[in-house]
């Protein structure tokens, strides 16, 4: 199987990448598609080949709020690669989405059974999915929960006018 090199699949060497495509298998899902829920078990990932996907986490008596979304080339899911493999977040699909689909119990084998592989895939997800995810929905939550921006701000060592 072949890919772009783009995204997540760029920052693999071109032998990484190339072994975890071995692992993959094309999807595709409707627009408004559940791909899984917070707290479920985390036994799949997926590359978006194209389409959008929003990252959401469930409040109570609001719903499910949007934290981020996803685009081309993005690793959707990284729950599947730390114990105890749940979903921290959900997803759902805001477009048609293409994606490769892999198996978390296989590919996590293959991590085990070669270092180099499996250290490669591990700072990768590290890298690029987690701490960007981190920071997104940082911002969100910001911008959800964080204190009002008013028309005037105080000036430094006096009051606002």
């Amino acid at each position: 199987m072949r890919a772009k090199g783009h995204g997540i699949l760029s920052a693999l060497p071109p032998e990484h990448r190339d072994t975890l495509l071995t692992f993959a298998r094309e999807v595709a899902f409707p627009a408004a598609a559940r791909i899984f829920d917070e707290g479920g078990g985390a036994n799949h990932f997926w590359i978006i080949r194209s389409g959008l996907v929003a990252l959401d986490v469930q409040e109570p008596g609001r719903g499910a709020t949007v934290v981020e979304t996803l685009g081309e080339g993005e690793l959707l899911g990284w729950s599947w690669l730390f114990e105890p493999y749940r979903w921290h977040l959900g997803a759902q699909t805001r477009s048609a989405v293409e994606a490769y689909e892999f198996d978390a119990p296989q590919v996590r084998a293959a991590i085990d059974e070669d270092p180099a592989f499996g250290l490669a895939v591990t700072h990768c997800v590290a890298a690029v999915a987690i701490g960007r995810r981190l920071r997104a929905a940082r911002a969100r939550l910001l911008d959800l929960y964080g204190p009002p921006v008013t028309a005037h701000r105080p000036q430094p060592g006096g009051e606002a006018p």
